[in-house]
């Protein structure tokens, strides 16, 4: 996390984090759920004293990142969680709030994390990143890589076929981008598909030559 950062009401962000050693903390399905139900449950919300209390009677949360209310605390814009590390485009609804929000919600999935395997020890490799989007430019091209990560990382053929990410639901429900995230200047869902998509092969070699770089 740079510390320069104050993290203002109004500003928009982009967040990720990376597991330790770029261990596979989200390979398991199961756990990308628990780390969705993460996000919502922290941002703002008083459900109970603590995720796992809640799990205990509503097994079935299911929660929807996208959308947001009085009381959260972030909005999001895009997200996507890959195996070893996650992407979050949120913008601050509630100023001088973001550290507390994404340590509250790394350190839940660390405790979640460390129980279910047995382990001990940090889960993350280092502080949060955040980059602050400052024009309506760099936040398409940044909400596009997030989206079609993993077809860029080989993970998956086509974007929506990724359930962790927030692909699915702006291209498939015009609600998203013509009235909740409006944040994002393409509003129609259709056009918004075909700006990710057509990029995705430039991603593809662009991936490939920093790889090629690295070793």
């Amino acid at each position: 996390m740079n510390r320069r950062n104050i993290f203002e009401q109004g500003e928009i962000f982009h967040i990720c984090n990376k597991s330790i050693a770029n261990y596979g903390i989200f390979k398991d399905l199961n756990n990308c759920q628990r780390f969705i139900q993460a996000l919502d449950f922290q941002n703002g919300h008083k459900y109970d004293k603590n995720l796992a209390s809640y799990l205990k009677r509503h097994k079935d949360y299911s929660p929807q990142l996208l959308e947001f209310d009085k009381n959260s605390l972030i909005k999001f814009i895009s997200y996507c969680i890959m195996p070893d590390h996650y992407h979050l485009v949120i913008k601050i609804l509630k100023g001088k709030i973001l550290s507390k929000y994404i340590n509250d919600v790394e350190n839940s999935y660390s405790r979640y994390f460390n129980i279910k395997f047995d382990r001990k020890g940090p889960l993350w490799q280092d502080n949060f990143k955040a980059i602050r989007i400052e024009t309506n430019e760099q936040l398409l091209h940044v909400v596009r890589y997030v989206n079609i990560n993993p077809t860029t990382s080989g993970l998956v053929r086509k974007p929506e076929d990724w359930k962790y990410s927030s692909y699915r639901d702006l291209i498939s429900s015009p609600k998203y981008l013509k009235k909740i995230i409006k944040e994002i200047s393409i509003s129609d869902n259709k056009k918004f598909k075909k700006f990710c998509e057509d990029n995705v092969d430039y991603q593809k070699k662009l991936r490939l030559i920093k790889k090629q770089l690295l070793e």
